[in-house]
């Protein structure tokens, strides 16, 4: 894995704070409804994406995850403004504005969405991996998905394909303990996630997910894995998220002491610790780093309010039209 150094820590914080800032002010520009439909928040997740972001090589690798998708390409290399501009329904969006918050996509950085259909990414990241298998390609593929859709039976049917046909696929949980407002304890009879990769002898195992080292470890070595042709890797990322499933969601499910105490060891408190531990950075350079963090956000609100929404041609521009059609008159 490449070296854990101090210019990690810093990109990891500055990273980390950007993404919680960025979807901070989605959060506040849904409820002056500039952004429509729902809003589901990644605040108090970084670390798995920046440790995966570590352990990746962003040259060929992919990503594929659910709904709360918002800083996933960001990190991939997508420009933050584009992603902004799709949350507002903008032209000048990913998907140019027709993807909206759950639809986050970006072919050029290998970002391949943002799913709406809960577990329905994960047959799909196992056939992303199948091709570039079929290819002969060494890329490998991250498939995220939450806790409740590991309920889903079309787990079962990639996971079994992926040993089978040794696919270069890493699975990922995100279990941030609740699949809505259901806990992970009401779901299954069993609590431990990971455990499901162990009925078709894949390996797998927990990762301390609020620590973007555990998370870079375990990818690095599921990478390496994948890459050798030994095939794919469940992990179970334990995390959790400061905000509701959604922008509706009243949370009674927990309590406000379960929050904050969940937030003592909040992933980009840990990084800032290190940081000012080791003396990486002055408390001056955090504050500098902070300010240079909210001028980026703001130049993101920006772009977005400023774009033009698009021209109702564009309805017409990206389906399919047959000129000789012959089943309409």
């Amino acid at each position: 894995m490449k070296k854990i150094t101090k210019e990690t820590y810093l990109n990891w914080y500055k990273d980390m704070l950007f993404w919680r800032k960025f979807e901070d002010k989605l959060a506040s520009v849904y409820i002056q409804q500039k952004v429509r439909g729902f809003l589901h928040l990644y605040n108090g997740q970084e670390a798995i994406l920046a440790g995966a972001l570590h352990a990746m090589d962003l040259s060929k690798d992919k990503m594929i995850t659910a709904y709360r998708n918002h800083v996933q390409p960001i990190g991939m290399g997508e420009d933050p403004k584009k992603v902004m501009a799709e949350l507002y329904g903008k032209a000048t969006g990913t998907s140019k504005g027709m993807g909206g918050s759950m639809h986050i996509f970006s072919k050029e950085f290998r970002f391949y969405g943002g799913h709406g259909i809960v577990g329905g990414q994960i047959p799909l990241g196992a056939g992303i991996a199948f091709a570039d298998k079929y290819k002969g390609s060494d890329a490998v593929t991250l498939t995220c998905f939450g806790d409740g859709a590991a309920r889903q039976g079309s787990l079962h049917e990639a996971f079994n394909m992926a040993m089978l046909w040794k696919l270069p696929v890493i699975f990922i949980v995100e279990n941030n303990g609740y699949a809505m407002g259901t806990s992970v304890e009401r779901t299954a009879n069993h609590t431990d996630i990971w455990k499901l990769g162990l009925g078709y002898e894949m390996p797998c195992g927990p990762v301390d997910a609020m620590n973007p080292i555990k998370v870079a470890e375990a990818i690095d070595e599921a990478i390496q894995r994948a890459r050798r042709g030994d095939g794919p890797t469940f992990l179970e990322m334990k995390t959790y998220r400061y905000r509701g499933h959604s922008m509706s969601d009243a949370q009674h499910y927990r309590t406000k002491d379960e929050v904050e105490e969940y937030k003592k060891i909040d992933p980009i408190t840990q990084v800032k610790n290190v940081i000012l531990e080791k003396n990486y950075a002055t408390e001056d350079e955090i504050s500098a780093i902070d300010k240079e963090v909210k001028k980026m956000v703001s130049e993101c609100e920006k772009f977005a309010e400023e774009s033009p929404y698009p021209d109702a041609q564009q309805l017409y521009d990206v389906v399919y039209e047959q000129d000789d059609y012959p089943f309409i008159s």
